[in-house]
């Protein structure tokens, strides 16, 4: 571990190194800090940083880049003000989800999409010169901070107030004389924000915050824990969750191959690997439907149309059974197969390089959905996962099972509970008014 040569705002030293890096499609990515039990506390007690998603930008600019995005995305664009984001999301002609990711509106020609796959990139391509609009892949930082003490750890650092931000709105300030963007939106599910600029500045940023934050609970978070706060807070991860439907189109991936992407290709679960739409969804069974707006023509309408008249499925939050958890480790000390390990605190790990797991869902013997995305929680102390399943059987407190494991491998059966969703229910970042903090 290297010690820094600077020091903190009280004069103590800090590490400005993780305690272990992830090679993941040949580039390093920090994989823990201080642990795993001190980081999934983090945006409870206090706050985090993470900077996994830098160099995930892309620039859309042109007359027609209203026109282009309201081709491809679910969403509405008559309602998007500058200086405002959307959770934007983008299906194939069946209604599954082939991309999503953070779009702003940075003025009037000029979107920016952050953290998503490049199905507008490809639908652009292919359009093939009908909407005037440029690409810029221009790299850049993507700090996000989220946690109880997150928004007094930015003004410390930026030496003003941020209250005025609200929730899916952005503004710039300035940290020690270099301007950055600063964005109120995080995966926590509670308060949470988001700081990007030139990739090139990024260190000096984080290094900025992180020691703004050494007296307010601040920790540095890595890629085993990150995952932690999307079940925890009730966000569904593309590649880990459900997989992208854009994958089952040929011209896509030769599109990425192209840009020297290789699509991920890894699944796991007690589903059999051959079951597709297992691991694909549409925006309605991940809660995602007041995102659909019917105002105007893009891919996938007609067959989301079909699904809001008549919804399958919705998004739950499964609690297991500590009882049968324990008995899943306790076969690691007995004769014969064992279970499927529970990697902690995620499983599968994010080491494993974008695992979609998909397990059955059953009650009373019969298959109601699919479980996907688990995780320890150990600020619950419970093993929790995001679960699909019929409406129906979504009511909390039903009990069902849960079949974890690999498919053709051993499998075991555990006792689950529908619970509330998201799991972190109270202060959500969309419902906090950032001006009576502290007042």
């Amino acid at each position: 571990m290297t010690v820094s040569p600077f020091a903190d705002l009280n004069g103590l030293p800090y590490y400005d190194e993780p305690t272990l890096h992830l090679n993941l499609g040949g580039r390093l990515w920090a994989w823990e800090f201080e642990g795993w039990k001190p980081e999934s506390m983090s945006w409870k007690t206090g706050c985090y940083i993470h900077g996994g998603l830098c160099d995930n930008r892309t620039i859309f600019r042109g007359p027609d880049v209203k026109e282009f995005f309201s081709s491809i995305a679910v969403n509405s664009f008559e309602n998007f003000p500058i200086g405002s984001m959307k959770h934007s999301i983008y299906c194939n002609d069946e209604g599954l989800i082939a991309s999503q990711a953070i779009l702003q509106r940075n003025d009037e020609h000029e979107y920016h999409f952050f953290a998503g796959f490049p199905w507008p990139h490809y639908q652009l391509a292919l359009a093939d010169g009908r909407f005037d609009v440029q690409i810029d892949p221009t790299p850049a930082y993507l700090f996000q901070i989220a946690g109880p003490t997150s928004l007094e750890t930015l003004e410390r650092v930026t030496g003003e107030s941020l209250r005025d931000i609200g929730f899916l709105r952005f503004r710039s300030a300035k940290i020690n004389g270099t301007t950055v963007e600063v964005a109120r939106i995080g995966m926590s599910g509670n308060l949470a924000y988001e700081l990007r600029g030139p990739i090139e500045e990024g260190p000096e940023i984080y290094d900025a915050v992180f020691r703004a934050g050494q007296d307010l609970g601040i920790q540095r978070l890595g890629w085993r824990t990150y995952l932690v706060n999307h079940v925890e807070g009730g966000f569904p991860q593309m590649t880990w969750t459900f997989w992208s439907s854009a994958y089952l189109d040929p011209g896509y991936r030769a599109f990425l191959e192209a840009i020297g992407f290789t699509p991920p290709s890894n699944v796991s679960g007690s589903v059999d690997p051959a079951d597709a739409r297992a691991r694909l969804r549409n925006p309605i069974e991940l809660g995602w439907g007041r995102a659909v707006k019917f105002d105007h023509d893009f891919t996938g309408r007609a067959a989301l149309e079909a699904e809001v008249a008549d919804p399958k499925r919705t998004v739950v939050t499964l609690r297991w059974n500590p009882e049968d958890v324990v008995d899943i480790y306790a076969s690691l000390l007995q004769p014969g197969e064992e279970y499927k390990t529970i990697d902690l605190p995620t499983s599968p790990p994010w080491s494993e390089g974008m695992n979609v797991h998909a397990d059955h869902v059953l009650k009373d013997g019969r298959s109601i959905g699919v479980s996907s995305g688990t995780i320890y929680s150990y600020f619950y102390r419970q093993v929790i996962s995001l679960g699909t399943i019929e409406i129906g059987e979504a009511e909390i407190g039903n009990e069902v099972v849960v079949q974890w494991g690999d498919h053709g491998r051993r499998i075991k059966d555990v006792r689950a509970t529908v619970e509330r969703y998201p799991y972190v229910s109270e202060d959500r970042n969309s419902d906090v008014d950032a001006r009576t903090i502290g007042v």
